[in-house]
C-alpha cells in the first residue's frame, strides 16, 4: 500500500452528494474504510469487516492518539445509528445506514465496522464509467479541520474539470452539509460560519481555490453557484547539482516528520534489521524504543539503509507494521 494520503478516495456521485449528517471524525473514519476496501479488496461484499485502527487514524490526520481512540469509540457507539438518503439510478429516493455492524476491540485500539449493501453498490470502481464517480486524495482533506469544509471539498471536486457547478439549491446543500433544520438558520449567519469559512480553509489547505456566487428569487437568497479551479503544480526543475545522484534522496530525510520516522521505527523488518541499536530503556520499553530511534535517524539517517532505502519503510502495507505495542 502506499502512503495512506496519497490513496484515492473513490464514490459514486450519487453516494457524494446523498444528504447525511456525519460527524468529522466519521467521515474521516469512512474515508479510511473506503480506501481499504478498495486498496484490500475489502469491503466489496456487506459481510466483511474493515479494520482501522487508531494509530493510522492518528498518523493519517495529524492528531494525538487519544483523540484517535475517542474518534473509534465515538464511531463504535454513533455511526450505526447514522443514515443518509440519496437517489438510485432509477432515480428513487433510497434511505440507508452507513454500516451494518461495528465493533470496537478493546485493547488493540482498533474497530471493526461493514458497510451496508447500499454503499458497497456505490463505492464499487466500475470501469468505462468513471465520469459518474468522485475521486480525490485523501491528503487534500486530511488537514481540513471544519467538517463543513470536508463536505464542501467533496461536493465541488466533483466538477473539477467542469470547473463550473450547478446550482446547489439552498435546503437539499444543508442537507449535504449536514446542516440540521435549526442551524445557522439566518442566512448571514450560514455564509460566515459554514459557507465562507469553509471556503477559505479549502483555498488554503487544498488542491483548488474555490469561489462563489449567490442565486436569487426576488430579493430571496435560493441556492449558490461555484466556480472550482485547479492550482497550478509546483515546477519540478532540474535536480540540484549537489545531490548524489546514485543514492537520490530515498536515503536522506529531508522533509520527513517525526510522525513519519516514527512509522519507519515501526516497520516489522526495520525492527527486525535494527532493533538491536536500542540499549537500556529503549530496549524494554516500545514507546522509548520508537523515541530513541528517531534520534538516531536524525543524528545518521545513512547507518539505516542496510537493506533498502529509509525513505521505502514509509510505503508498506499496514500489515507491515507493528502498531499494537
Amino acid at each position: 500500500m502506499k502512503n495512506n494520503k496519497t490513496e484515492l478516495v473513490v464514490k459514486s456521485n450519487r453516494l457524494n452528494t446523498a444528504i447525511q449528517n456525519l460527524s468529522l471524525a466519521e467521515i474521516r473514519l469512512i474515508q479510511l474504510a473506503i480506501i481499504d476496501s478498495r486498496e484490500q479488496n475489502k469491503g466489496l461484499s456487506s459481510d466483511t469487516p474493515l479494520r482501522i485502527n487508531a494509530m493510522r487514524y492518528a498518523e493519517v490526520f495529524e492528531v494525538s492518539k487519544q483523540t484517535a481512540y475517542e474518534a473509534l469509540i465515538d464511531a463504535e457507539a454513533n455511526l450505526f445509528e447514522r443514515r443518509f438518503t440519496f437517489m438510485d439510478e432509477r432515480d428513487l429516493k433510497v434511505k440507508s445506514r452507513w454500516i451494518s455492524q461495528a465493533t470496537y476491540i478493546d485493547g488493540e485500539g482498533a474497530i471493526e465496522v461493514i458497510f451496508t449493501p447500499a454503499v458497497v453498490n456505490e463505492i464499487t470502481r466500475i470501469d468505462g464509467i468513471e465520469q459518474f464517480f468522485t475521486k480525490y486524495t485523501l491528503e487534500q482533506t486530511a488537514q481540513l479541520k471544519s467538517l463543513y469544509a470536508v463536505r464542501l471539498y467533496e461536493l465541488l471536486i466533483q466538477w473539477r474539470e467542469a470547473r463550473k457547478t450547478q446550482l446547489f439549491e439552498l435546503e437539499t446543500f444543508r442537507e449535504q452539509l449536514g446542516l440540521g433544520v435549526n442551524d445557522y438558520k439566518r442566512m448571514s449567519d450560514f455564509k460566515r460560519r459554514v459557507l465562507e469559512s469553509s471556503i477559505k480553509e479549502i483555498n488554503e489547505k487544498t488542491d483548488i481555490k474555490v469561489s462563489y456566487t449567490q442565486e436569487k428569487k426576488g430579493t430571496t437568497i435560493v441556492g449558490f453557484k461555484f466556480v472550482v479551479r485547479e492550482k497550478s503544480k509546483p515546477k519540478t526543475g532540474q535536480v540540484a547539482e549537489s545531490r548524489d545522484v546514485d543514492n537520490g534522496d530515498l536515503f536522506t530525510i529531508d522533509g520527513l516528520s517525526d510522525k513519519q520516522l516514527w512509522r519507519i521505527s515501526r516497520h516489522k523488518e526495520f525492527i527486525s534489521t535494527y532493533s538491536d541499536l536500542a540499549r537500556g530503556d529503549a530496549g524494554k520499553n516500545w514507546s522509548a524504543y520508537s523515541d530513541f530511534i528517531v534520534g538516531e535517524i536524525k543524528k545518521d539517517a545513512s547507518k539505516f539503509s542496510k537493506k533498502r532505502p529509509i525513505r521505502e519503510y514509509l510505503d508498506g502495507n499496514e500489515a507491515d507494521y507493528d502498531f499494537s505495542r
